[in-house]
């Protein structure tokens, strides 16, 4: 699971780790230190330009939430922010899209729970804690476009652009924390990743990797990451690890 994410790296910063980016500086993104489903994100994919036939590398905003192309309505998106990397080839919601429209979600790190017990004085609550490799993780993730046909093909919101991010079994620092984590694509696996022309699911799922082979660090932080409403770096700010989970 990863349910919610740190993301405050900027265009520019993206541009000196991957190189060549197209982006409109009206869609840009503020920073989020509690990026949650629905919420716009960015992401890093490679779409032919109808104009001049150049596969262009870009970075837009899409929606956290995969809605298939042929789904009846967006609702169904809140529920599909991972896809799982073990079925993401067979699962009819997320196979199209594994073979032809993949991307990065560039993030800080994401945020995992843990229930702590109750206590004679003291009610049981879930303690938040941060995952991250130190430096810039790029999630590997599938993006959709889905049509509004109550919408008018003129209608710039007759399109919706919508993103998942690929999970797997947690493991070493991570699995003390949750049992799933996100899967990364190195910036040497980058250009095949995103590259429209690679279709063959063994080779796309060699690209797959755990950030730091699973070994990330972990943090507590404060619960009031807990609320979605609550945004700003204070999020970050070390608390008490009542589990003992933490590095």
């Amino acid at each position: 699971m990863c349910g919610r994410f740190v993301s405050t790296t900027t265009p520019q910063d993206l541009v000196s780790l991957l190189g060549e980016l197209r982006w409109d500086p009206a869609e840009t993104l503020a920073p989020s230190w509690n990026v949650a489903p629905t919420d716009p994100v960015p992401a890093v994919l490679e779409r032919l330009d109808r104009d001049t036939g150049e596969v262009l590398r870009q970075l837009r905003p899409l929606r956290w939430g995969l809605v298939p192309s042929w789904s009846k309505d967006p609702s169904g998106g809140a529920r599909m922010i991972n896809a799982r990397s073990e079925t993401v080839d067979i699962k009819p919601a997320f196979r199209k899209a594994f073979t032809a429209r993949r991307c990065v979600i560039p993030a800080d790190g994401y945020y995992e729970w843990r229930e702590v017990p109750a206590t004679a004085d003291r009610k049981k609550y879930k303690q938040p804690y941060f995952l991250s490799t130190g430096s810039v993780m790029l999630m590997a993730g599938l993006y959709e476009f889905w049509r509004d046909p109550t919408r008018p093909d003129d209608d710039p919101l007759a399109w919706l652009a919508t993103t998942t991010v690929i999970t797997t079994d947690a493991t070493d620092s991570a699995g003390r924390v949750h049992d799933r984590m996100p899967l990364t694509i190195a910036p040497d696996d980058l250009s095949t990743w995103l590259s429209p022309g690679h279709t063959d699911p063994a080779e796309l799922h060699h690209l797959l990797r755990r950030p730091a082979d699973g070994a990330l660090r972990v943090r507590a932080v404060p619960p009031t990451v807990n609320s979605v409403r609550n945004n700003g770096p204070e999020l970050l700010d070390t608390a008490p690890d009542p589990l003992g989970l933490a590095d």
